[in-house]
């Protein structure tokens, strides 16, 4: 399913709600919205999809003066296990945390529900693939090794984020960022070589066993970027060739 999909039975499972509500809400000046807007066609459209799938169905029907009768829709059991799984399920790419995890952050907090399970396997899933590209940055040269760097560089970003969130959630990771200017760095962070790597409880927790020093780097999303989805990865290309 898209992300659009997912954000309306996410909406859906909090309460039977109208068509119209769930607009309003993922409109662009909406709540939800702002992290990720969906146009009014796609949601009704979404609502279908997910009617046909099992995942929501129509309870109710308001009849109005201004227009048709509007529908209103919960989610079915199908449904409310699919949205908790997919709410709980950290995302494949650094480049989805800008969409598809903030949208996942903003709905938890919606539901009072504590992100910091979230948080550690986001952490989890990338600390690998940041660590291949580590070492391919130090194993490239010419303009491959300014591509390698630009995208070391957003994934340390995109590690920093995470790290940071999880530090105000009390789960700090075990990261420590390096090479970066002394009066810059964080307090406690020792100075290196632009590595990062994990330590201590927290990093056996991400890794299961505490794992060896590992690289901050990988094909990173666009941390901070508008949230456009203008680059899509083409069929064929591995893992670390698009952002």
């Amino acid at each position: 399913m898209s992300l659009a999909d997912w954000m309306v039975l996410c909406l859906v499972r909090e309460e039977p709600t109208y068509g119209l509500v769930l607009v309003g809400l993922l409109a662009r000046d909406g709540s939800l919205g702002q992290v990720w807007s969906v146009p009014k066609a796609v949601v009704y459209r979404s609502l279908q999809r997910l009617g046909q799938l099992g995942l929501i169905r129509t309870v109710g029907e308001e009849r109005t003066s201004q227009g048709p009768v509007r529908s209103l829709y919960e989610a079915t059991p199908a449904g409310q296990a699919a949205a908790w799984a997919w709410l709980s399920t950290p995302v494949e790419h650094a480049r989805d945390v800008r969409s598809e995890l903030m949208v996942k952050l903003a709905l938890l907090d919606r539901s009072g529900v504590d992100s910091r399970d979230l948080l550690r396997a986001q952490l989890a899933r990338l600390l690998p693939v940041a660590a291949a590209l580590d070492d391919r940055l130090r194993a490239t040269t010419g303009f491959e090794h300014t591509l390698v760097l630009w995208r070391h560089e957003a994934m340390t970003a995109t590690m920093r984020f995470l790290e940071s969130l999880t530090a105000r959630h009390g789960v700090g990771s075990g990261l420590s960022f390096f090479g970066e200017d002394d009066a810059s760095r964080s307090p406690g962070v020792a100075p290196g070589a632009g590595r990062c790597r994990p330590a201590g409880q927290a990093a056996a927790a991400a890794y299961g066993d505490g794992g060896p020093d590992r690289g901050c780097a990988r094909s990173a999303g666009a941390v901070g970027a508008s949230g456009s989805r203008g680059s899509q990865r083409p069929g064929g290309q591995d893992h670390m060739a698009w952002l």
